[in-house]
């Protein structure tokens, strides 16, 4: 999928299946340009809070630095995406310390609705991490991971534990694993037939034709 595939085609392809909404917002952007991100969805649920140490709380996770948030980063596996969601943007949901760790679970890369930080250490590690750009504010004291291998929305986009992460620099898109033999077919071979159209446009044939001819733009 990383050499042969793109999120342009995958979504392309998503569409005329009829699902729809498959792309999540396009605030959530790869920290550097060149960074593609294929995994397998762990999907973690995050909430704001208002105290980082609160004692006599009915809801025992709520007590703990972070929450479940170092839990779920040990229970990530080779090839999975941390992908992340719930919270209000006004804090870093990722750093250098979780991306170390999630390097040495396997996992490929991370999705977050929200903000990342240490950026300067993700891209010296190399750690594809997809945010709405870099923003220091730590969660410590704001937000808790209260679950985690839980199914998840991202701005009305549904994320099932194991669908199909896609990203590059256009977009991050889900497919949903029930279809996914389907989408990965149909994308390789798209892309297969955009070159051949490409090449005939560059050799002189009007777009009209050339959709009329393949049946691809």
């Amino acid at each position: 999928m990383k050499k042969e595939l793109f999120s342009a085609v995958i979504g392309d392809v998503m569409d005329k299946m009829g699902f729809l909404h498959q792309f999540l917002p396009p605030q959530i952007q790869p920290l550097r340009a060149d960074m593609v991100i294929v995994g397998r969805a762990m999907p973690v649920l995050e909430a704001d809070c208002y105290n980082e140490n609160s004692e006599n709380l009915s809801n025992p996770i709520m007590s703990k630095p972070f929450g479940l948030m170092l839990e779920a980063l040990d229970d990530l596996k080779k090839n999975e995406v941390y992908i992340c969601t719930g919270s209000s943007p006004t804090y870093a949901l990722w750093g250098e310390l979780m991306s170390c760790r999630a390097m040495q679970c396997g996992a490929v890369g991370t999705v977050v609705d929200g903000y990342s930080r240490d950026t300067k250490g993700i891209l010296k590690l190399d750690f594809p991490t997809f945010s709405y750009g870099s923003y220091a504010q730590d969660q410590g004291p704001r937000g808790k991971v209260i679950d985690f291998r839980v199914p998840i929305e991202i701005k009305g986009v549904r994320i099932e534990p194991g669908d199909i992460v896609f990203g590059d620099m256009d977009g991050v898109c889900i497919i949903p694993q029930k279809i996914e033999k389907e989408v990965l077919e149909a994308a390789l071979e798209k892309a297969k037939g955009e070159k051949v159209v490409q090449k005939a446009i560059e050799n002189g044939m009007p777009a009209v034709e050339a959709f009329k001819k393949y049946g691809i733009m």
